[in-house]
């Protein structure tokens, strides 16, 4: 059985940031990467808005550097998925591969999913005019006629949030109303450059090297037609990658870990939460990063009253 003192669930920014500073702080942290590294970061073509990269990045190799300086001060990483844990009791205990780990504490930063529809052309035009972060990606739309699918607070948001620079901005809905907040749903239809198209899905992404468009279903007559776009944001939803923690931490209701205000700290005392696995909110690289920092230092603080 192996015995660690910190383990680190997850291999985003959170995950990595973390690592860096635990590493340093001499804890010899050990990674569990996940069979699919990176996070979210890895299907994100430029990464323009992360500090210190004035020209921009591609998210791949931001995520390289990353690891790179995560593996420079001695951060050990298995590149496999964690399949379950159990934090009832001392030692933690973290199952991977048919291997058992235990662990002194851990950090959960096994981040968050954006939900996407489905439908052909989507995977393909990924980091080619289909996103699911306006705030990523929005900037590369100036002047451009945009698609956001969804109903809902995030749809509404992500929609203003682009008005600043496409031309044209069109909701397409499934139902005849939205889901979103009243006052969201009233500043999205009141706005000049906002249309809505309602009883509609996607059914189908256009494009070769960059999105030309999109197939429209009406829900109501089951009528197709084709609708030119410049890109398409999917505004669905994220479902946080927390389905290995039930019954083991306090999540809320949508499935993100609850953490104490301001902290790191979990339900289960040496248990720390970062990332997008407990942020619905802000949901950026840089956030991630911060409360990776955060968490590292929490469990350092932490480890050190228990020795």
């Amino acid at each position: 059985m192996n015995q660690e003192d910190l383990v680190i669930i997850g291999s985003g920014p959170a995950g990595h940031t973390a690592a860096l500073y635990a590493a340093r702080a001499n804890l010899d942290p050990l990674m569990f990467e996940g069979s699919v590294s990176g996070g979210q970061l890895m299907i994100t073509t430029d990464v323009e808005n992360y500090p210190g990269f004035p020209d921009g990045i591609l998210g791949p190799e931001l995520m390289e550097k990353f690891r790179k300086q995560s593996e420079r001060f001695g951060t050990r990483m298995r590149a496999v998925d964690v399949t379950s844990v159990d934090f009832s009791s001392r030692p933690l205990r973290v199952s991977a591969s048919g291997d058992d780990y235990l662990a002194n504490a851990v950090i959960v930063s096994t981040g968050a999913t954006a939900k996407w529809l489905g439908v052909a052309g989507e995977l393909d035009l990924t980091g080619k005019g289909v996103s699911a972060c306006a705030t990523c990606d929005g900037f590369f739309f100036k002047d451009q006629e945009l698609v956001v699918v969804g109903g809902g607070d995030t749809a509404m948001e992500e929609a203003l949030f682009l008005t600043k620079f496409a031309s044209k901005v069109t909701i397409v809905h499934r139902r005849d109303e939205f889901r979103a907040s009243k006052i969201m749903a009233e500043r999205a239809l009141t706005h000049d450059k906002v249309d809505v198209i309602w009883n509609t899905v996607v059914t189908a992404i256009h494009g070769e090297s960059t999105v030309t468009g999109v197939t429209l279903e009406d829900t109501l007559t089951g009528e197709s037609h084709e609708f030119a776009t410049n890109g398409v944001f999917v505004a669905i939803g994220h479902k946080p990658n927390t389905e290995i923690f039930e019954n083991q931490l306090d999540r809320d209701e949508n499935g993100y870990i609850v953490v104490e205000p301001g902290t790191t700290l979990t339900s289960v005392e040496g248990v720390f939460a970062a990332g997008d696995v407990a942020d619905h909110v802000y949901r950026q690289a840089v956030t991630a990063a911060g409360t990776g920092c955060m968490a590292a230092i929490d469990a350092e603080r932490w480890l050190a009253t228990q020795e």
